[in-house]
């Protein structure tokens, strides 16, 4: 059986996880004025111990998106099994779990830190935010989809076009609305809605007959 797991995946001490909350709890407070000095603080250790485990403030930084990322999973599937009813559950569990990250406080502060970044000389976080946040959903879903092909339940030529259709299916505006104040009301059954449908559209556009037809009818 080959199985396919999720990737970029960040294992922590329950010590080490407490480091990287007080990272985000600073970065909502503080924004771009995060220092290894009040991390240290915040989190009652040593910057000693900091740079040991995390090297730079970069370093910090990148473990903090990373773990957050991680919380968007995919559970394992088999390519040999795989039907259309489990393809259909990943991806709903994908979409969930990513709206649920996407509208939390602490990944609306972080992204807006790196959007203020961006237009400035400074572009490290941005850079971080893209690798370890955006570009590392695309390689944990991408070989779900390619599985999905070659399984005959999805048809498409690019797999990082399918991603991005996928991708502004599930987001569309609700991300910039965010980060622009809007008070959005996300609550676990209006993102569960927002996720059945985004992954329905997608297999609409790219589900092989049979497919679509099951998904349809379910």
């Amino acid at each position: 059986m080959q199985q396919l797991t999720p990737m970029d995946e960040i294992v922590l001490t329950e010590r080490q996880a407490g480091v990287l909350d007080a990272v985000l709890r600073l970065l909502v407070e503080k924004g771009d004025q995060l220092t290894m000095t009040a991390v240290a603080r915040r989190a009652s250790c040593s910057k000693e111990t900091l740079y040991k485990w995390f090297g730079d403030r970069d370093g910090l930084i990148a473990a903090t998106v990373r773990w957050q990322a991680s919380r968007v999973r995919v559970a394992p599937i088999d390519r040999a099994g795989l039907d259309g009813a489990t393809l259909t559950a990943r991806l709903e569990e994908f979409a969930v779990n990513w709206l649920t990250v996407i509208s939390s406080q602490t990944s609306i502060a972080l992204n807006r830190v790196a959007i203020g970044q961006a237009a400035g000389r400074q572009a490290s976080l941005g850079a971080i935010v893209l690798e370890n946040g955006r570009f590392a959903m695309g390689r944990r879903l991408k070989p779900v989809l390619e599985a999905g092909r070659d399984a005959g339940l999805l048809g498409f030529d690019d797999t990082e076009a399918a991603f991005r259709t996928f991708f502004g299916l599930v987001a569309r505006d609700i991300q910039i609305r965010l980060l622009l104040g809007d008070r959005m009301d996300l609550d676990p059954e209006t993102i569960r809605a927002d996720a059945v449908r985004a992954t329905r559209q997608f297999l609409a556009l790219h589900g092989a007959t049979t497919t679509s037809t099951g998904a349809a009818g379910s």
